[in-house]
């Protein structure tokens, strides 16, 4: 891992290297994230769409992988009713990720799928320098 960039408890953000031990390592600091702000209910699911996001990321992308949580406050214009959890993952290649249908034996193709079915919202977008693949899971109980 590269560093915390930033965590005030309602955001925390990191930028990883693009090799191997990247997916592990954010695994491991998204759950710790979701654990100190008390969100263990979507701990695995936010763990798993993370995971598969940041594959991707390793597997087409050459630079740092960031990824960042935000707490989202319902009250924002154009946020979902209710609270959410924002995830978003970028890296520096400015091609937008590509669904496609797995077959059985695949060992993948299934990341976005996950994600398109999993979250109540997701999205791509365009940076300064590469793309952010986006997020967001309802906060149930808050």
């Amino acid at each position: 891992m590269i560093g915390v960039i930033d965590t005030d408890g309602e955001c925390a953000e990191w930028a990883f290297p693009a090799e191997p031990g990247a997916v592990r390592t954010a695994r491991h600091a998204v759950r710790g994230a979701l654990r100190e702000w008390g969100l263990d209910s979507v701990g695995d699911v936010t763990v798993l769409l993370v995971s598969e996001l940041v594959t991707n990321s390793l597997r087409y992308a050459s630079g740092p992988i960031g990824v960042r949580l935000v707490r989202r406050n319902p009250a924002v214009a154009d946020a979902p009713p209710g609270p959410a959890l924002l995830v978003e993952v970028s890296d520096p290649l400015p091609d937008p990720p590509r669904a496609r249908a797995a077959e059985p034996d695949d060992e993948g193709g299934r990341g976005l799928h996950l994600v398109a079915v999993s979250a109540q919202r997701w999205g791509t977008r365009h940076g300064k320098s590469g793309k952010t693949v986006w997020f967001e899971l309802a906060l149930p109980g808050e």
